[in-house]
């Protein structure tokens, strides 16, 4: 029941911390409540896994302390983990934005990770609830279901509340409190906005996308958004919401390749056009229709004065919404927020307080935007985290 290291935790980050640490020489315990590893991996990327992202930065994540995140992105890289995907044979591409997908499907990164942990000689143990954790004598001491184990090293790799269907949960935050680390106000991200009272009506257009900017306060995507029953939803909003707070108004540029005038030189090719008609050629036209009524400059565009026409150009550049709030966790891909990073190395994501507790991947106040950047986070913390075990 003695080990070097228990972590707890079997999904990205665990798992690659427990392979990496397991190849190291050292004596790993890999500990899940699931009955299986890797259950978030398994439906990423519509179930084929944007398992990095080759522009990988620092300025892409969200901390309380946004130099964080460096130490350990820049000691392993995308191209660190992709060359462990081509080792293992797995054929990959490159969707859009430096996105790398798998090619079939995430049971390959799943198996990978499997394989890397035997190469370890990691013992796996899923399908228990940690019943407790104890810490005296530099050792700490960990129930799972009736079996009890120590090591002097224990990694908290069990991730945030997002998902919670698949058995996410905010253990991460429970058991590094009562170590003395803080914890920033954990919240749902990259999830779909919801809209109430007016905007309400927009749910009207459930289903129809376009690409758009998005944008709140200084922060900017442009990628697709889309209309749900609900509210928005689509990349860029999915992107924004991580910077979003309630009572903030969320920006949509619905047409960011179009230049000041661009309806007064409409208007003058075809003064018989209508507003909508001209919308249309730029946007599907259930969002064109939506919109001219939402203008309300009804009739001929050569019938309404340039400086209307200017002011609907503005509009349609800046459209003001104001989310009531988020889908919540439940559709959340992410946690923001989490362990705050005051209280680690960012070397080693060891507890400056707790020497030998550990802190990786999505349980960290480090959160990526949509692409593979969360993935790339739980490879590079997690082998941080395993060079100092």
């Amino acid at each position: 029941s003695s080990y070097d290291a228990i972590i707890l935790g079997a999904g990205a980050a665990g798992m690659f911390c427990a392979a990496t640490a397991g190849q190291r020489g050292r004596r790993v315990l890999l500990l899940d409540h699931s009955p299986e590893p890797g259950r978030k991996i398994l439906i990423s990327g519509g179930g084929r896994c944007n398992f990095t992202n080759i522009h990988t930065a620092p300025d892409r994540f969200l901390s309380q302390n946004p130099h964080f995140a460096k130490s350990a992105l820049s000691r392993y890289g995308p191209r660190d983990f992709l060359a462990l995907v081509e080792a293992h044979g797995i054929a990959w591409h490159e969707k859009t934005l430096g996105q790398l997908f798998c090619d079939r499907s995430a049971k390959q990164i799943v198996q990978l990770l499997r394989d890397e942990c035997a190469k370890g000689s990691v013992d796996l143990m899923c399908g228990q609830p940690v019943a407790d954790v104890a810490h005296a004598d530099g050792r700490f001491r960990v129930r799972f279901g009736d079996a009890a184990f120590s090591a002097p090293a224990l990694v908290i790799a069990t991730g945030g509340p997002s998902i919670p269907k698949l058995g996410a949960t905010g253990f991460a935050y429970d058991l590094a409190r009562r170590f003395g680390l803080k914890v920033v106000q954990p919240r749902p991200a990259l999830v779909p906005l919801t809209l109430g009272g007016p905007e309400a009506l927009f749910a009207t257009l459930s289903g129809v996308s376009a690409e758009v900017v998005a944008s709140c306060g200084k922060t900017a995507f442009r990628e697709a958004a889309l209309f749900t029953h609900r509210g928005l939803s689509g990349p860029a909003i999915l992107q924004i919401s991580s910077y979003w707070e309630r009572g903030r108004e969320v920006g949509i540029n619905f047409l960011p390749d179009l230049t000041e005038g661009w309806l007064r030189e409409a208007k003058r090719r075809n003064p018989r056009a209508s507003l909508r008609s001209a919308l249309s050629a730029h946007l599907p036209d259930r969002l064109a229709e939506t919109l001219a009524e939402r203008l309300g400059l009804p009739g001929d565009l050569g019938n309404l004065a340039d400086k209307a026409l200017t002011g609907a150009e503005q509009r349609l550049w800046r459209w003001a919404f104001h989310p009531d709030g988020s889908e919540g966790f439940a559709k959340a891909e992410v946690t923001a927020g989490g362990v705050s990073t005051a209280g680690l190395s960012s070397k080693t994501m060891e507890a400056k307080r707790v020497p030998g507790l550990y802190v990786v991947g999505e349980a960290v106040d480090v959160t990526g935007w949509l692409g593979g950047y969360n993935f790339q986070w739980a490879w590079a913390s997690g082998w941080a985290a395993a060079q100092s075990i």
